[in-house]
């Protein structure tokens, strides 16, 4: 493995590869609270099949930067999406496999309903991740209880909380959304390391605020975010994994997805696997998308 960097238009993105370097390319998305930690058995299994394996920190997470103090610290998903477009335009990556969950896979089901040219295959660990800000003032019903740190990231205690007491309430969240993973503490403290980036707090609180209508979004990727409103289907080849224990986002929220995805579409459900399902089910992961680029040309 190697660790390496890229810059794009507003971030030094850090990124660590596997594999050959002219092996197909596949680029793994962690979401929030995580980070690349969660693919660490993934990735070296992909790469050991011939791979080119990418997996990059999300702005605000662990040593990817801003490039400027005067750019929006923003989290909005059309952020995710540009950010993952531009590192393949940087590393002149014309077609790739995507997998992410949570924020990642929110930035890979973008890039695979706007680009489609540029993804060959899709993992997307809940299905269709896009946001539907329009309709996000709907009420939840009996799952409003499971959002309660999004209504917290809402406020300015929210914003206290999160800066004072990061790795406590990131902990509660794994916790919470995979209650059957018994992870220990050396294993969270290794993803715990990148909530320490100077702007995490500033691109959560902005992402949970912007998903409400609650936060303006960066002026420059409005073009992406109109596109988005309009909830585009995503016409690659696609297996959701859906992870039975998800504590955030449970299998019967998620279901009947099937016509959002017109390139074929396969939900996977994961007995006992909650919301990081990478890092809980690192041979699911692996079998997913060794299945889907065996079904795809290069």
């Amino acid at each position: 493995m190697q660790r390496k960097s890229i810059r794009t238009d507003v971030l030094d993105v850090t990124y660590e590869e596997h594999g050959p370097p002219d092996g197909a390319p596949v680029i793994l998305l962690h979401g929030f609270p995580y980070d690349v930690r969660a693919y660490d058995e993934v990735a070296p299994a992909l790469a050991a099949n011939g791979n080119r394996v990418l997996v990059p920190y999300l702005r605000g997470y662990g040593p990817t930067r801003f490039l400027s103090p005067d750019t929006l610290r923003s989290g909005e998903q059309a952020a995710l999406g540009h950010d993952l477009l531009q590192l393949m335009d940087v590393l002149r990556i014309q077609r790739a496999a995507l997998a992410g969950y949570d924020w990642g896979g929110r930035a890979a089901c973008i890039v695979s309903a706007l680009w489609p040219e540029r993804v060959r295959c899709l993992v997307s660990c809940t299905g269709y991740n896009l946001q539907n800000i329009a309709a996000s003032v709907e009420p939840a019903a009996a799952a409003e209880h499971r959002l309660w740190y999004q209504y917290y990231f809402n406020t300015e205690r929210g914003r206290a909380g999160l800066t004072k007491n990061r790795r406590d309430i990131c902990r509660l969240l794994w916790s919470l959304w995979s209650p059957e993973w018994k992870f220990d503490e050396a294993t969270f403290g290794r993803t715990a390391s990148s909530f320490d980036n100077p702007d995490f707090v500033d691109v959560v609180i902005q992402s949970y605020r912007h998903r409400y209508g609650y936060a303006k979004g960066d002026p420059l990727l409005e073009p992406i975010e109109a596109l988005l409103a309009k909830q585009p289907v995503i016409p690659v080849p696609t297996i959701n994994l859906h992870g039975a224990a998800d504590g955030v986002g449970p299998a019967s929220d998620r279901d009947g997805q099937s016509d959002k995805f017109t390139g074929g579409y396969e939900r996977r459900m994961l007995p006992r696997i909650g919301h990081n399902v990478p890092q809980e089910a690192p041979a699911e992961t692996v079998a997913a998308l060794g299945h889907l680029m065996k079904e795809t040309l290069q």
